[in-house]
């Protein structure tokens, strides 16, 4: 028998020891691939070494290196937490009922984090999964990716191709190796994420064929693709020229600190108003990345594997309502960006009367980079015979001082139901039965979709999948369509 109290499980590198949160088991910090230090710096992930004993996983393990969100002022302050060295980690989530010998297995929810490639941690308590894999009775695991330039880079000279990608192509491949010692079905896995980690569970879904059966994208940013190999190249001889650096193998000696205060200089350089994309990210070609991921999905690539995807009401505020830079565009200026045609300003300042040029400039950069992607995959996904999910998430904080509605992340505390890891944020403000309410709904949805494919079931609205005729069917999480009651 498994002592669900203080339970011991099996992987292939070695035993760890986890511990009982109510009717849910958390094993957390569990090494997925060796340190990727020195020699290992910039290249695919290697098998962890293994250990002997058991391994304590009661606590995740460090952040992978990096900067300050630039989201911080809309999600709250995190301390950092970095180190290197056993960044490559991940977190399971498991109902206890499930690790006896003999229980039926559960589906499983691989879930990516956000921030743009460059920042975020899944041992940060905003995505403990605890409540959720309580909630719909599934294995919940989380899991770091390398960010920044250790990810991101693209230097093939040295190795570095795509490593953070390669980093979560390594995760799906331990889950399938391991996850059934936890209690869960690999046969029955749903990738998923956020923002960045929306992007690629989008990659990884059709590219990984036997490992994933379903996809999750919350707040896809459809506007970014994969980056070009020549854009790259040129991000990577920018970067080196910001290090002082001629030989890129010497990147491999420098301090982390340095190859972070570089990143910053080369962020800083290629920032535009209301832009979302860092300046780096994954690479067109490189490993888990041959094409576009939307470009695949319109080319039929994700099969028959069941597809629910949506965004916030106002994403984009999250990156325009606390930045100078955007904050201080005139008519004129938010008029130019406008990449529409010229009447397209009029239509959308009827559409929010007496509104200041940069929440137009918002409302314009959340349809094209969020919603409208978000829609033309649903549509790709019906026109191929089987029509994925779509929702919108429209709750905002009760006290919007700075105009934020629904905004980038937005839906996230309601997910995980991890509230009171945001004490600080703006984009949530008071919280009340109605937003626990709207929480069990969200995530319930969500983890019956983990398990069946539909996101329907007992004690949940009737969800239809999507079709883009006139009066096609979007889920609306938050008022004024959700009530409670």
């Amino acid at each position: 028998m498994v002592d669900v109290q203080w339970p011991v499980v099996a992987t292939s590198r070695g035993r760890v020891g986890g511990v009982a949160e109510g009717t849910v088991v958390a094993f957390r910090g569990i090494p997925y691939a060796a340190s990727p230090v020195g020699a290992l710096r910039f290249a695919a992930p290697r098998p962890h070494p293994g250990w002997s004993g058991v391994r304590d996983a009661t606590a995740p393990g460090p952040s992978v290196p990096q900067p300050a969100s630039r989201l911080e002022a809309v999600m709250g302050p995190r301390v950092p937490d970095w180190n290197e060295d056993g960044c490559l980690t991940l977190n399971v989530w498991t109902p206890a009922e499930t690790l006896p010998p003999g229980a039926e297995p559960r589906p499983v929810l691989v879930w990516w984090h956000g921030g743009g490639f460059s920042s975020g941690s899944s041992g940060w308590d905003w995505y403990d999964g605890a409540r959720l894999a309580a909630l719909g009775g599934i294995v919940v695991i989380t899991a770091n990716y390398r960010l920044g330039p250790l990810g991101y880079l693209h230097l093939p000279e040295i190795g570095a191709v795509n490593p953070g990608v390669r980093d979560q192509i390594a995760v799906l491949r331990w889950v399938r190796e391991n996850i059934v010692a936890f209690g869960g079905d690999h046969d029955a896995v749903t990738v998923g994420g956020q923002s960045a980690g929306a992007h690629s569970a989008t990659a990884l879904a059709p590219e990984t064929r036997d490992l994933v059966r379903r996809m999750i994208a919350q707040s896809g940013p459809g506007n970014i693709g994969a980056q070009e190999v020549a854009e790259a190249d040129d991000c990577a001889a920018a970067y080196l020229r910001f290090l002082g650096v001629t030989r890129p193998e010497a990147l491999r000696g420098l301090p982390v600190e340095r190859l972070l205060a570089a990143y910053g200089q080369l962020a800083a350089e290629r920032a535009r108003p209301g832009g979302t994309a860092p300046p780096m990210y994954p690479v067109l070609g490189g490993p888990g990345m041959p094409r576009p991921p939307l470009q695949a999905i319109a080319d039929g690539a994700l099969g028959d594997k069941d597809v629910l995807l949506g965004t916030t009401e106002d994403e984009m505020t999250a990156f325009c309502a606390f930045d100078p830079a955007v904050r201080t565009l005139t008519r004129d200026d938010v008029q130019t960006l406008f990449t529409a045609r010229a009447e397209d300003y009029g239509r959308y300042a009827a559409r929010r009367p007496g509104a200041a040029p940069v929440r137009l400039l918002a409302d314009l950069l959340t349809d094209e980079s969020f919603a409208a992607p978000a829609a033309g995959t649903a549509a790709h996904r019906a026109a191929q015979g089987t029509p994925a999910y779509l929702y919108r998430f429209t709750r905002r904080p009760p006290d919007d001082p700075h105009d934020l509605g629904a905004c980038h992340c937005a839906d996230l505390p309601f997910l995980f139901g991890t509230f009171d890891a945001y004490p600080d944020a703006p984009m949530l403000g008071g919280v009340d039965g109605h937003d626990h309410a709207l929480a069990q709904a969200f995530g319930g949805a969500l983890t019956a979709f983990t398990a069946t494919g539909s996101p329907n079931g007992e004690g949940l609205a009737t969800w239809r999948p999507y079709t883009p005729d006139p009066g096609t069917d979007i889920m609306y999480f938050g008022p004024p369509f959700f009530d409670p009651k």
